[in-house]
């Protein structure tokens, strides 16, 4: 979580200097905030919190079951091993939990996921971190720990922080380009990535330092000016072989396409770019068996123009470049106008089947023997073959049939007030005072603004001397007066004896006084 400060010179607290007319004045009293300046201070840095934090984090999405959600893993409660071969309980949180319950813990953003229960208060985290967003079903105290995990979980390399086929561990300070989330055609255990993220230049064979020592001209032809522009940025361009990413919506890396070897057909065709392998990327490899009309040899390596953005949301560029046109007038009538008929949301029947050729029939027939990661256009769900025999393909993987939902935590109510924050926890601090004010009984507010009255002239008559010589007020001026409200005796003598010998100290005009002044916030 963010620290917010508004002082910018800490050491200020101890710097004074004199000013013209005997007045003197601190640093730190330059540096101080009326009543109204801190309280709009406050608004914009609460603000600027809902801006980052957009959502509502007062409920567990435990009681959803399992849903495709944004998780986090807590490495304080689960610490990696320090070994490769050490023991590791994986275990991730829901977003609620990895601010009310793992705010202050070292946390790794996993992104989405899917069919994942939050394991908050789980047997996969200490006992010593209960979630404290729901209650204990048998005691209905709040907070609770060491129930049993949804069995449904399933875990990857990335709840350890660690990413890509490197299995590097991720570091937001050092990492440097973009990385691509895999759609995810299987779990580890059935030979899939669990929807990994990976580094370009790791699915094309490159190795990670690729483009240190390597001239711009070489690396990615005539994009060299983009990859000036991004190397001042901070950026690493593109490796060369790596498709363009206004090319393509999402992938499946090589584990997931070799798991899953009948999609290995689809690759080049319409909806789909050509093989990317894994060594070598776009360019055909000459073990290739036969070559295809939708794996034209003319398409080369097309490099990206912009690596920052994350392509899962992009839209397909609507000018295409020449070599993709040219795949796609090639692959046209081959297709004998199949595309123009909408999908079928479920297999086709026999009757379909009597009169149109199964998209499947256009397929190639053989396939690449070398390792490769095939990458999707955006209509790529639309040329999947759905007849009797290729549909149970799909239904086990439901996101290739249609969009996915992600969940989304209700946002933070912003409230009708320009100062927003109505929602209990994430509101402005101003309008939940406003708010619990309001829920008082009369004749308690009417006391209470009594009382308020009274304290206020109080305060007034304290701080008159001071606006009258024009000395700044310190935090040891305001605590021995409220010590003395209060009735602290000893308080009352110490605050008397620190007054006296403040004013001795002013007497002898060092413009001192051993006092600190308070920064202010």
């Amino acid at each position: 979580m963010a620290n917010f400060e508004s002082s910018d010179d800490p050491s200020s607290v101890t710097r004074h200097v004199m000013r013209a007319g005997g007045r003197r004045e601190s640093f730190s009293s330059q540096n101080s905030q009326t009543a109204k300046e801190f309280i709009e201070s406050q608004i914009r840095l609460e603000a600027d919190a809902r801006e980052v934090l957009p959502y509502s984090f007062d409920t567990c999405t435990q009681a959803l079951g399992p849903l495709r959600q944004s998780l986090f893993a807590c490495l304080t409660c689960n610490p990696p091993p320090t070994t490769s071969d050490g023991s590791y309980t994986s275990a991730a949180v829901c977003y609620s939990c990895s601010i009310s319950c793992h705010g202050e813990h070292d946390l790794v953003e996993l992104f989405n996921k899917r069919n994942f229960v939050c394991d908050c208060g789980t047997t996969r985290l200490p006992a010593s971190s209960p979630c404290t967003l729901r209650n204990d079903p048998k005691t209905g105290a709040k907070g609770v720990h060491s129930e049993e995990a949804h069995p449904g979980n399933k875990y990857n390399h990335n709840f350890q922080n660690k990413f890509c086929g490197c299995g590097e561990d991720y570091d937001s300070n050092k990492e440097r380009g973009t990385m691509f989330q895999c759609l995810g055609l299987g779990t580890v255990e059935t030979g899939g990535c669990g929807e990994d993220w990976w580094h370009p230049e790791c699915l094309i064979g490159l190795p990670r330092d690729w483009y240190k020592g390597t001239k711009k001209s070489d690396a990615v032809g005539e994009k060299t000016a983009v990859a000036d522009e991004d190397e001042e940025e901070g950026e690493t361009p593109l490796p060369p072989g790596f498709p363009a990413e206004e090319d393509f919506c999402i992938f499946l890396c090589y584990k997931c396409v070799d798991s899953n070897p009948w999609v290995k057909r689809y690759a080049g065709t319409t909806g789909f770019l050509p093989p990317v392998y894994k060594e070598g990327g776009l360019v055909k490899p000459s073990e290739e068996p036969k070559p295809a009309l939708e794996r034209p040899s003319q398409i080369t390596a097309e490099k990206s123009s912009n690596p920052k953005k994350r392509p899962a949301e992009d839209t397909e560029n609507e000018s295409e470049p020449a070599s993709k046109r040219q795949k796609d007038a090639e692959t046209k009538p081959e297709n004998n106008g199949d595309t123009d008929n909408p999908p079928e949301p479920k297999p086709t029947t026999q009757d379909t089947e009597a009169t149109t050729e199964p998209k499947h029939a256009l397929l190639p027939k053989t396939t690449p023997i070398s390792t490769f990661s095939l990458f999707l256009k955006d209509d790529f769900r639309d040329h999947f073959c759905r007849c009797r025999d290729c549909y149970p393909n799909l239904a086990a993987h439901p996101q290739l049939r249609e969009d996915e939902e992600t969940y989304e935590p209700p946002m933070s109510e912003d409230g009708d007030g320009p100062n927003g924050g109505g929602s209990t926890g994430t509101g402005s601090l101003l309008d939940r005072g406003e708010a619990a004010l309001s829920n008082i009984d009369r004749v308690r507010a009417i006391e209470g603004a009594m009382v308020y009255n009274h304290l206020r002239d109080k305060v007034k008559e304290f701080l008159t001397p001071f606006a009258e010589t024009g000395q700044a007020v310190s935090a040891e001026d305001i605590k021995a007066y409220f010590e003395k409200l209060r009735g602290d005796d000893k308080s009352i003598r110490d605050a008397a004896s620190a007054v006296s010998g403040k004013k001795d100290g002013d007497g002898e005009g060092d413009g001192d006084g051993n006092r600190k002044e308070q920064s202010g916030y």
